[in-house]
């Protein structure tokens, strides 16, 4: 196909089609924008569905179910073994990513956005040239341009990722089988992620840690009870360590860390951090400077200091890298193009931890509170205590209640166990609320079924309220 040189306007361009870009896109052309979009990949989705969080999240659960059969009471009266190994587990995901590519890509269809294929980059403030193979160069002028390029796994230049036994948390899904052992080099969200998978197939983990903590952003009690339970079920978990170099053999790989330590195990998984996938977008010639992660930076409107009508969203921005998070900030850039600008939309995002068991939180930790000085209550719900949780025997856990001691407004719930990032969508309900709607008072005053692991929001409640 000849290079189409002459640009094609448009009221609004997004780079990216994963959630950040989805939901700029979206958000504008309901709003009556003309919406143009596009994405380097051949599919729509980005990293989040082809390479993050759909087939790791499907994996997780293969990799659950598999456990549970395993210590089911028939299956072991029985007989019955189950050996499936990394490959044929990953495989379930395969389904799950066909069909949301479809659907996403029928949102693009039905609303009248045009999708492009290509790898852009800007030729001035305005103006974006994508180039699909070299073949095909068009370019597009648009009053708004939105970057949600997403990001990759960061890969230091001194640790050779073409390796077999190295890999990161994109290439660590092509396992061609199940190791013996693994050490996973990070532990924020992804290193813990797979630790804890790695760890329900029997895999022996080492988690190593360069901070003082596991997952420092959350409330202190439920990382502490994170690491209880992980160690419980055998995570070797090593803080304050630094690698100084990764060694690949033929049948092993070693990490070598300042302390002298070396951890020798049949595969590494390096998860230290994410970078902005900015690279490729000629930011220079906007007068742009990334910092070293690749991240854009920005103002609380999520506009670039130097081009006002250029938006950054999603991983790419900085800040917390859950999939969530981008898809509410893509749409709140689009109610600031559309001079409606509701911050409430990128305030109290929850976060959702897929650790086994699952962690997930929203609004303000102890920590947080107690430095600000705020006087505030705690109220807990141990899973161990609610029927449903005995029935199904998740008993591991507990709901977390912060209230303020004299208003009783809600501060913060912390909730760690089996569907935590389902159940913490009820406290974030009446968080979310304004005046004296958002108070303990909801939870003390309504009934919940019973059995229910929602009712653990009552005993919390009534715990704390017990405290005053």
């Amino acid at each position: 196909m000849p290079e189409n040189t002459e640009p094609r306007q448009v009221e609004v361009l997004v780079i990216g089609t994963g959630p950040a870009g989805e939901g700029a896109a979206m958000q504008a052309v309901k709003s009556g924008k003309t919406v143009a979009v596009v994405e380097r990949m051949l599919e729509v989705g980005g990293n989040c569905t082809h390479l993050a969080t759909i087939p790791s999240k499907a994996l997780r659960f293969a990799i659950y179910m598999l456990t549970q059969a395993r210590n089911h009471p028939l299956f072991q009266e029985v007989g019955i073994s189950l050996n499936q190994t990394f490959p044929e587990l990953r495989k379930t995901a395969a389904n799950v990513i066909d069909r949301q590519v479809s659907m996403r890509k029928n949102f693009y269809v039905r609303n009248g956005v045009e999708l492009l294929h290509g790898n852009a980059a800007f030729i001035d403030p305005h103006t974006v040239e994508i180039r699909n193979n070299g073949d095909d160069t068009r370019r597009m002028t648009a009053d708004s341009i939105v970057i949600a390029t997403g990001s990759g796994p960061y890969r230091p230049p001194d640790v050779d990722f073409t390796h077999p036994r190295v890999f990161d948390s994109d290439t660590i899904l092509n396992l061609s089988e199940t190791p013996r052992s693994i050490t996973i080099y990070g532990a924020g969200v992804i290193g813990c992620e797979y630790a804890s998978m790695f760890r329900n197939l029997d895999v022996k983990v080492n988690l190593v840690n360069t901070r003082e903590h596991l997952l420092e952003f959350l409330d202190d009690e439920i990382t502490d009870a994170l690491s209880y339970h992980m160690r419980e079920r055998g995570v070797l978990i090593r803080h304050m360590e630094t690698y100084t170099r990764v060694e690949g053999r033929e049948d092993e790989v070693v990490l070598h860390l300042k302390s002298r330590k070396q951890l020798k195990t049949d595969i590494l998984l390096w998860a230290n951090g994410r970078a902005g996938n900015s690279h490729d977008l000629n930011l220079d010639a906007l007068g742009i400077v990334p910092n070293s992660r690749g991240q854009i930076p920005i103002n609380d409107r999520y506009q670039t200091t130097s081009h006002p009508h250029i938006y950054v969203a999603g991983d790419v921005a900085g800040g917390a890298a859950l999939a969530s998070a981008a898809y509410v900030q893509g749409r709140y850039v689009a109610t600031v193009i559309l001079g409606e600008d509701d911050p409430a939309l990128v305030r109290d995002i929850p976060t959702g931890i897929y650790t086994s068991p699952e962690i997930s939180s929203v609004g303000k930790t102890e920590r947080e509170l107690t430095e600000a000085k705020i006087p505030y209550e705690v109220g807990h719900a141990q899973f161990k205590s609610l029927a449903r949780a005995q029935i199904t025997g998740q008993t591991v856990g507990m709901l977390k209640i912060l209230f303020h001691r004299e208003t009783l407004e809600l501060l913060g719930i912390h909730c760690f166990g089996s569907n935590a990032s389902e159940i913490i969508h009820i406290g974030q309900a009446i968080l979310s609320q304004k005046g004296d709607a958002n108070s303990l008072n909801y939870f003390l005053n309504t009934t919940f079924n019973y059995p229910t692991m929602a009712e653990a929001y009552r005993v919390a409640a009534l715990n704390g309220f017990n405290r005053l």
